[in-house]
């Protein structure tokens, strides 16, 4: 049910877009805005999404960003402008034409190769050159404390991953955000709260007898969350599903984040519509309807399934592998899955929990859609008769520090969740938003830094609070380490417009778990 969506010819254009003005020798990747979503069918919606995903941007739409840097700040040295040849940077940005240039495995939407690694706060550098002789702060070579970097210091390396499901997940967590606001609504001074929703534990949250609020005993949520300034600005809780260190709260932010980032598109919500913040002579280069547009193509797209192949071998080892994947503890962190509960299969955007600079409810159209229907792109979770629709994503969404305590080999350099240039900003950083393992197999390579090539050295990378796990792994016979391995493999990406969840390596469908358990 995809191809209904890809837009092959340009489309009339209507009273809810507004074209680009026509001329001969045009090099524009968008020949037209949209102006609203009202009225505007799905189908054209999820088109112009994915047309703004695809997109290679051009000068000519507005890309680049010649006097800002990828956080939207000014230049620290505005004499030396983004311009050619300072226009493209691997490393502080811009470093992509196209969404689809890091998010193509296996197809459009999905992961990256290492080649697509992302250079997470090489963005705060007007344009990461290494130059010894440049000692502006966050000009080329040193930072805000003036000590000069390093490609290993400079930013955090990270792998692209898959939104593929990610309409889903954030679903996931805006139910869990609210079931832990409602869960510190009912404290008072001197009290205190387990927080516990669709059966993860966040840890204890209390209040001190003068109504301060204590969060020492929280666990699994980014620093952002925890914050509180006093009894009447109590910590807001939120989960932030997208960023692998939990750093941003919903698609929206991550697409508006991401466009002037990577590619030096700035969206009219948080730059503004009539001027040009970023010196480049375009406005509004994308509306919020775009923003809007795009987002809703990444959140529609397909759930990931399972492979598994009609050999009896390889089955019986995805099943093995299945059962000791749980008995040695890996889902207590990569929980199987999760309940989206009562509209929870509702997607609808803008979202509750936008921070600034991103358009929430009321700011725009409200456009919703119902991630369970069967004309959007296959295949589709299930919902149950109690309209229940479990989400096989295995993830707890909670930050955990897997790493060695004694090794720094997968510390990163810098936390993003604190503010760039404090002492917490240059502590760096051990805990990662548990990973997504549905889709895994067909999103390598693996781990935060992407510097794994098979899912077996990352099992075996994992310490810190999963050190429990690590050695009951090392204590399994290699059979049940090569099944966990299989099990793993089953987990896919399925072919376009497939519309079972679980199918052969022919595409016909399977029931799964084996009967009888066998």
């Amino acid at each position: 049910m995809s191809q209904p969506f890809r837009l092959t010819a340009l489309v009339a254009v209507a009273s809810f877009a507004f074209p680009v003005t026509a001329e001969i020798g045009q090099e524009r990747a968008i020949p037209y805005h949209l102006t609203d979503t009202k009225s505007v069918p799905l189908p054209e919606l999820l088109a112009h999404g994915q047309r703004l995903f695809e997109a290679n941007w051009t000068v000519q739409d507005g890309a680049g960003r010649p006097l800002t840097k990828g956080t939207g700040a000014p230049l620290a040295d505005p004499s030396k402008p983004l311009v050619f040849p300072r226009n493209f940077n691997r490393i502080s940005a811009p470093d992509a034409n196209s969404c689809k240039g890091c998010h193509n495995l296996p197809r459009s939407g999905g992961g990256g190769d290492h080649v697509a690694n992302v250079f997470v706060l090489g963005q705060r550098f007007d344009f990461a050159s290494f130059d010894g002789t440049d000692l502006l702060p966050t000009g080329g070579s040193v930072d805000e404390s003036g000590e000069p970097v390093s490609l290993q210091s400079i930013a955090n390396e990270r792998n692209t991953l898959g939104m593929f499901g990610s309409g889903y997940i954030e679903m996931l967590a805006r139910q869990m955000s609210g079931d832990l606001a409602s869960l510190r609504d009912t404290l008072g001074p001197g009290e205190a709260v387990a927080l516990i929703s669709k059966g993860v534990d966040f840890g204890i949250l209390s209040r001190t007898s003068d109504g301060n609020w204590n969060t020492e005993a929280v666990e699994g949520l980014p620093a952002p969350s925890l914050r509180s300034a006093g009894p009447g600005q109590p910590p807001n809780l939120l989960l932030r599903p997208f960023h692998q260190a939990g750093a941003v709260v919903s698609l929206r932010e991550f697409t508006n984040n991401a466009f002037n980032h990577h590619h030096g598109m700035q969206s009219a919500e948080r730059f503004g519509e009539s001027g040009d913040a970023d010196g480049d002579g375009h406005i509004n280069e994308l509306t919020a309807a775009d923003i809007t547009s795009a987002v809703l193509f990444q959140a529609v797209l397909p759930a990931p399934g399972r492979v598994i192949p009609g050999d009896p071998e390889i089955e019986a080892a995805i099943w093995n592998g299945e059962q000791k994947f749980a008995a040695i503890g890996c889902g207590n962190c990569h929980t199987p899955s999760l309940p989206l509960t009562g509209q929870g299969r509702v997607f609808s955007e803008p979202g509750p929990f936008n921070p600034p600079g991103n358009a929430g409810p009321g700011d725009v159209s409200r456009v919703e859609v119902d991630l369970s229907s069967h004309k959007l792109p296959l295949p589709r979770l299930k919902v149950s008769k109690t309209g229940q629709v479990m989400v096989p994503a295995y993830t707890d969404l909670k930050l955990h520090d897997i790493t060695a305590p004694d090794q720094t080999t997968d510390l990163e350099p810098l936390d993003m969740l604190h503010p760039a240039g404090s002492p917490e900003f240059f502590a760096g950083n051990r805990r990662f938003l548990t990973r997504k393992l549905w889709g895994v197999a067909s999103e390598p390579p693996y781990f935060h830094h992407g510097r794994f090539t098979t899912l077996r050295e990352a099992i075996e990378a994992h310490h810190g609070e999963a050190e429990p796990v690590h050695i009951a792994w090392s204590e399994l016979t290699d059979y049940d380490r090569d099944s966990i391995i299989e099990f793993l493999k089953s987990l896919r990406i399925l072919p376009e417009d497939t519309p079972h969840l679980v199918i052969d390596e022919m595409g016909h469908p399977r029931k799964w778990p084996p009967a009888a358990g066998k």
